[in-house]
């Protein structure tokens, strides 16, 4: 019988949360497994901790978007995990087993964005897998030369400059560049700032791009996850989630969030 792929492994480890099926979690290694949840030790015990934590019968776990970039599987799911949140992923796999956890959750909102999207919704599986690495170096570019450096003058050269060319699905700004602008005023008006310091990394298959970032939002040290889809050589959409890193004294593990 053919041993079941490195994404569908992923898969079944992040729906036995809900399940409870204990044979999906022989896919980590449980002498080398590396956690990057600061709400969690490290290792295999660490994981059931926190999965035992959990009221019961009260995760809810849906992957809706899965895509793998070497040994990094990377999943963008809809929870409810101490309460609804969305959430991104990455597990990196070494000699066939699930080796180290990164992941990067948000409360889920209660409404629509101003456009009327959710924080999940739109295309799911990859295409254009012939530009993957075309599609990460765009979006490389985005993030550091936009994002890190502040040259917004650069927009057009990744973004379309009409509405319908750019579908956002954060919670608070509405397609296009215009959302963009209206949701950036509203937050200097009320004293917000949000800065991007360092690129951590940076995954992706076909037209999906996953980047992982650290830096401040309202002045608290903070972790971005952004994940893109590129068609055409342009971004055409982005979904994220925007977590605040927990002071050291709160850590579980000492691996740190990155």
């Amino acid at each position: 019988m053919t041993a079941p792929s490195q994404k569908a492994q992923v898969v079944a480890l992040l729906r036995s949360i809900e399940t409870g099926d204990a044979d999906a979690v022989a896919s980590i290694d449980a002498n080398h497994y590396r956690q990057h949840n600061l709400a969690a030790a490290d290792g295999l015990a660490g994981f059931g901790a926190l999965l035992a934590a959990l009221p019961p019968g009260s995760a809810r776990v849906r992957p809706v978007r899965v895509f793998q970039d070497g040994p990094f599987v990377v999943t963008h799911t809809e929870y409810n995990f101490f309460g609804p949140k969305i959430g991104f992923d990455i597990f990196r796999f070494a000699d066939g087993k699930i080796v180290e956890h990164w992941d990067n959750l948000q409360e889920t909102p209660a409404r629509a964005n101003p456009s009327g999207h959710s924080m999940i919704d739109g295309p799911t599986e990859p295409t254009d897998l012939d530009r993957t690495e075309a599609n990460k170096s765009l979006v490389n570019s985005f993030v550091n030369q936009i994002l890190v450096e502040g040259k917004l003058d650069k927009l057009p050269t990744f973004i379309g400059a009409e509405n319908s060319e750019y579908v956002q699905h954060n919670p608070a700004i509405g397609d296009g560049l215009s959302g963009l602008g209206a949701a950036l005023r509203e937050m200097a008006s009320r004293g917000i700032t949000m800065k991007y310091s360092k690129v951590h990394r940076v995954l992706g298959e076909g037209n999906f791009v996953l980047t992982v970032s650290e830096g401040t939002f309202a002045n608290q040290p903070t972790a971005f996850y952004d994940l893109f889809r590129v068609a055409g050589g342009k971004i055409v959409e982005h979904w994220d989630t925007i977590e605040t890193i927990p002071p050291r004294t709160a850590w579980k593990n000492e691996n740190g969030k990155f």
